[in-house]
């Protein structure tokens, strides 16, 4: 078996991968047309165009009307079962999928449609796909501590695992969200922050002190700051890098230039992630192929990335996940789980 097909059919991992921006062409037409919402185009092939990337500008475009098109529970509901499905044809056996929740849908609505949409992908396909509800770093305080409480509520429901913090860097610090992240941490809950994209170090200082963030959603700027890149290695703490996302989003200009090679000769911890797989053109497979191709890795550093991004999941379990991995992972570098993260809270 060639390094592509092998990367095909093994088990793999995603913590970094959002649901409005893994949403299909399809899919938004489909929500669209339900809602007699006003989209820039009127069949498949259009929708599809449209969806090509263009700039950041027109990614947020997208997005912006994605999220405008869920306006009920039934809505999440086919969007996670679709995104689940797509999940489940890569092997995607854990997932930790981003959900920006939309204000304008009750919360108790939003929440029964994702533990219905969970339990579907555990009982239906056999995977395992739980929530990490985030913040739109634009909004203010009182937004941060509303979706604060409906984390921990969702969190009690085994539906949600994590608070995270999305969105634009400039202008927009965790500082401003210290109660919600603050609130959540007292309650068990694990945070994970974008940071480090789009800003440098400081926005990754100020997601390790104001949002306790236990992950680093991107975090590839890190670089810049040498005793940065000492704290991230002595505490091990995991980033979720998604490569085809930050050559388009221009954080850097080729796969070639990328950072990840650096970022692991550094010692640091890290996990390789699709993001917004539709509006990119990617999927966590032909992520992993790429970087294999690029970088020069064989399936040893498949798997090992794939028990990794497990070894820090935000999940209970996830030690009986790791188990039963290694059990059918041939060629993995580590048998043991060396990793000296113990609590990601």
């Amino acid at each position: 078996m060639d390094l592509a097909n092998f990367i095909k059919a093994m088990p793999k991992v995603e913590l970094h991968v959002h649901l409005q921006g893994g949403i299909q062409p399809e899919t938004l037409l489909r929500l669209a047309q339900r809602h007699a919402i006003s989209v820039p185009a009127q069949n498949l092939d259009d929708m599809r165009r449209w969806y090509n990337f263009k700039d950041f500008d027109h990614f947020l475009d997208i997005y912006d009307v994605i999220c405008e098109c869920f306006r009920t529970g039934e809505d999440i509901e086919l969007a996670f079962r679709e995104f689940s499905s797509g999940q489940a044809a890569q092997n995607i056996r854990y997932t930790e999928v981003t959900f920006t929740p939309p204000r304008r849908i009750e919360w108790s609505e939003q929440l029964a449609a994702l533990k219905r949409a969970r339990d579907w992908a555990r009982d239906e396909l056999g995977i395992i796909v739980n929530v990490i509800m985030d913040i739109p770093r634009e909004y203010g305080a009182d937004v941060g501590n509303l979706i604060a409480d409906w984390v921990i509520e969702g969190a009690s429901e085994g539906v949600v695992v994590a608070l995270g913090l999305g969105g634009p860097e400039a202008d927009n610090p965790a500082k401003r969200f210290a109660e919600a992240f603050n609130r959540v941490k007292a309650a068990g809950i694990p945070a994970v922050l974008h940071a480090g994209e789009h800003c440098g170090p400081e926005s990754i200082w100020d997601a390790l002190k104001y949002g306790h963030s236990a992950r680093i959603g991107h975090g590839v700027r890190c670089l810049e700051d040498p005793k940065l890149v000492d704290y991230l290695r002595e505490h091990q703490i995991p980033l979720e890098v998604c490569p085809t996302s930050n050559v388009l989003l221009k954080v850097c200009e080729t796969l070639e230039d990328h950072p990840l090679p650096k970022l692991m000769e550094a010692g640091l911890y890290v996990t390789v992630n699709s993001d917004d797989p539709p509006m990119f053109n990617i999927t966590l497979t032909d992520e992993l192929i790429r970087c294999a191709e690029t970088f020069g890795w064989d399936e040893a550093r498949m798997e090992q990335l794939t028990l990794d991004a497990l070894r820090v999941a935000f999940y209970p379990e996830r030690q009986t996940l790791v188990d039963e991995y290694q059990a059918t992972l041939p060629n993995c570098m580590s048998k043991t789980d060396t990793s000296p993260i113990t609590n990601l809270l």
